[in-house]
């Protein structure tokens, strides 16, 4: 089973590729991932990459496509994969075609985790971490038990710059406009699926799986 997965910010992705993973045994595939395991092997990619990043620019797409090559061609690939943060245009996703076709590989299904903005504003906003263990909490799904003091180790909860309310609303707007070319692309290749990220988790993966499947919902 070869998946694309998509979804913004907070949309859960994370929680619901580790489960497809366990679901069909196939592994999980971030551009981070890709990225950090090309540097630490030292391939001649990996090199051009950390040349890059670490004089902080965007990598390139000719050196991000040939990344995922490599690691698409990898042995654990051969029975499939969840591809996730990767591609983000309309011109990546079309030179990972070329890629998949070179492979011999043909893309099953690209799933698209849907949850309105208003609702990821308030998942992500909401978030606290533990300044002394790094615990995680949420002033709403996951209350700390004493104010904004860690339960494990009674040190301070912050609320990290990044999940700051007007931050997230502009990383939110980006990922829209990035995203929408994308959507009309893989729709026109009858590959697209949108699920409903705001069901429960067991519900959001069943519909996931009945969608890979090719059952009705």
């Amino acid at each position: 089973m070869h998946i694309l997965l998509m979804g913004p910010p907070g949309a859960g992705k994370g929680t619901q590729a580790a489960k497809l993973v366990e679901e069909f045994g196939i592994p999980h595939i971030s551009t981070g991932d890709m990225f950090r395991a090309a540097v630490k092997e030292g391939t001649p990619l990996g090199r051009q990459a950390k040349e890059f990043m670490d004089a902080g620019q965007l990598v390139p797409d000719s050196v991000t496509i040939g990344i995922v090559k490599e690691r698409l061609a990898k042995p654990d690939c051969q029975e499939g994969f969840i591809l996730d943060g990767f591609p983000r245009t309309t011109e990546q996703a079309e030179a990972l075609d070329r890629t998949l076709q070179e492979l011999g590989i043909r893309l099953d299904r690209v799933i698209n985790i849907i949850v309105p903005d208003s609702e990821l504003v308030s998942r992500m906003t909401g978030r606290r971490i533990c300044r002394g263990c790094g615990a995680t909490y949420h002033v709403k799904f996951n209350p700390p038990r004493t104010g904004s003091i860690c339960d494990k180790c009674r040190g301070e909860l912050y609320q990290r710059d990044d999940d700051r309310e007007e931050t997230v609303t502009k990383r939110l707007a980006v990922y829209q406009a990035q995203t929408r070319p994308l959507i009309e692309y893989y729709q026109d290749k009858g590959l697209y699926t949108e699920i409903d990220g705001q069901q429960d988790i067991d519900k959001v993966m069943s519909d996931i799986v009945a969608s890979l499947k090719g059952k009705e919902r």
